[in-house]
């Protein structure tokens, strides 16, 4: 098959699928090393590379699940805390096999669009691998992510936009 062809049918299968619809089979580190190996492959300007990603997983992984059901706790009125809001964040990282956070680094060399561009063409990278490695993933952008400062070791020319939740699928 032509290799346009199949580019044209990875781009039409790719779809965000939740933590939800992921099976309890682990993601082959292979499959993740190339998912972050074609992530980076993404074009940047002036070569600022400015994406830095974290993968969770295992026990570090349940921690960060632990830490933003906290930080939903704390920044949330208690009058519009949900119950069922706190346990989903809590089940979305425990299902996921992986969890990998998406922060970018303004090098101050270009406008910062430009880098958060270059970003999430680097987590479009990371989709298209997914599907194409047929491999479930999401990316999730909720506010709780601006207080993982500390835990992320975010600096001040760095932003976190968001998780990137991966599932192997049956």
């Amino acid at each position: 098959m032509e290799q346009a062809t199949i580019l044209k049918q990875i781009i039409e299968q790719r779809r965000s699928i939740f933590p939800k619809d992921y099976s309890d089979k682990e993601i082959p580190q292979s499959i993740l090393d190339e998912i972050l190996s074609n992530a980076v492959l993404a074009p940047n300007h002036k070569r600022t590379k400015p994406w830095r990603f974290r993968v969770f997983k295992g026990e570090e992984k349940q921690n960060l699940g632990q830490e933003l059901q906290n930080i939903y706790k704390e920044v949330t009125p208690e009058f519009q805390f949900l119950q069922k809001k706190y346990d989903d964040i809590g089940f979305k990282i425990s299902k996921a096999n992986a969890v990998i956070s998406i922060v970018v680094e303004f090098s101050g060399l270009v406008p910062e669009w430009e880098e958060i561009a270059a970003t999430a063409m680097a987590v479009q990278n990371m989709y298209l691998t997914c599907t194409a490695n047929k491999t479930g993933c999401y990316w999730s952008s909720p506010k709780l992510v601006n207080h993982l400062k500390d835990s992320l070791k975010i600096e001040e020319n760095q932003q976190c936009l968001g998780l990137f939740y991966l599932g192997s699928l049956d």
